[in-house]
């Protein structure tokens, strides 16, 4: 488990589904500049950031080579982590054929389950929230196809040209992938990242839960001490999480 105490004035961010590349490369640079401008406005008191998954609409690394474009967002993460911030990843469903790059050339680990954090006393669970809870079966079975080993062997001798295309294509037309079911507010008790962390509460208490993958920016009190949170997208809602001293809540980025 890692620890994180902020500094005097400073935060902790989190942020999630910005899918850059989708639906299209005129849509997504709008989206992409709106983003990084966000980053650049925490830069100077954030303590630490959590990416939870889906920055990239798709996202497949061969051994050499990655998906073309995103050069603004990639740089100015690269500026917050030499400059000394701390930046964890999780990869989300459409970006889970992350492999090393970002550890490689950003210095930011990826994780590709939840992580439990302390932040300044707090325990906190962190994941993109794919997968999770008792629905969400039509992607359960679509993961396990794409993260098994010899389908993601067979896709890497595809060419890059080709691969990424078709890559791109299913991402925004398959609604088993581009997730737009994942948009629609189902009810507190209905809601199956609410239930899979009402679950964890039974043997292990968070004080927060943070998650992505929903589209929806939900604040659900589960107990009188947990909290989950979903943190929006950057497609509609333009929300990001902040743990300012001891609390965790939602902020919309003002446009």
């Amino acid at each position: 488990m890692i620890t994180i105490t902020t500094s005097e004035n400073k935060k902790v961010y989190f942020a999630s589904d910005q899918h850059l590349g989708a639906p299209n490369a005129v849509a997504s640079f709008s989206r992409e500049k709106k983003f990084v401008a966000w980053l650049d406005s925490i830069k100077k008191d954030a303590e630490a950031l959590f990416l939870l998954g889906d920055l990239f609409d798709f996202w497949f690394e061969y051994k050499t080579v990655v998906p073309k474009g995103f050069v603004r967002v990639l740089g100015k993460l690269a500026e917050i982590r030499d400059a000394g911030t701390p930046i964890y990843f999780f990869v989300g469903n459409h970006d889970l054929w992350m492999r090393d790059y970002f550890e490689k050339e950003l210095n930011i680990p990826v994780y590709h389950t939840p992580q439990e954090f302390t932040i300044n006393n707090k325990k906190v669970l962190i994941g993109h929230g794919d997968g999770l809870g008792p629905e969400d079966k039509g992607y359960k079975r679509m993961k396990k196809v794409f993260t098994f080993p010899f389908f993601k062997w067979l896709f890497r001798w595809v060419h890059p040209d080709i691969g990424v295309r078709l890559g791109q294509y299913m991402s925004v037309k398959n609604k088993l992938i581009s997730g737009e079911e994942d948009a629609k507010f189902l009810g507190e008790e209905n809601e199956w990242l609410a239930q899979y962390c009402r679950r964890k509460l039974e043997t292990t208490h968070y004080d927060y839960f943070v998650f992505g993958h929903r589209h929806l920016p939900l604040e659900i009190k589960l107990q009188e001490d947990s909290m989950y949170i979903n943190l929006g997208d950057w497609i509609q809602y333009f929300t990001y999480g902040v743990f300012d001293a001891d609390t965790l809540s939602l902020k919309k980025h003002s446009i």
